[in-house]
């Protein structure tokens, strides 16, 4: 499978604690930052938790 590009784009205050976690298992610090993850049933699963938060391309 391929990568994607994961960006944090909107703030995680006022969130449920569980996706602040899910913010900081896919590795994003800060507002605006991008990792690279491979393209994976796990990955796109926090992604799902937090889809209105991030922003997701493909690599």
């Amino acid at each position: 499978m391929g990568t994607i590009k994961v960006t944090w784009q909107r703030s995680a205050i006022n969130q449920r604690e569980d996706q602040k976690r899910t913010i900081r298992a896919l590795g994003l610090r800060r507002l605006g930052q991008t990792v690279e993850h491979e393209d994976n049933r796990t990955v796109r699963g926090m992604i799902l938790k937090v889809r209105h938060l991030v922003a997701v391309e493909e690599a």
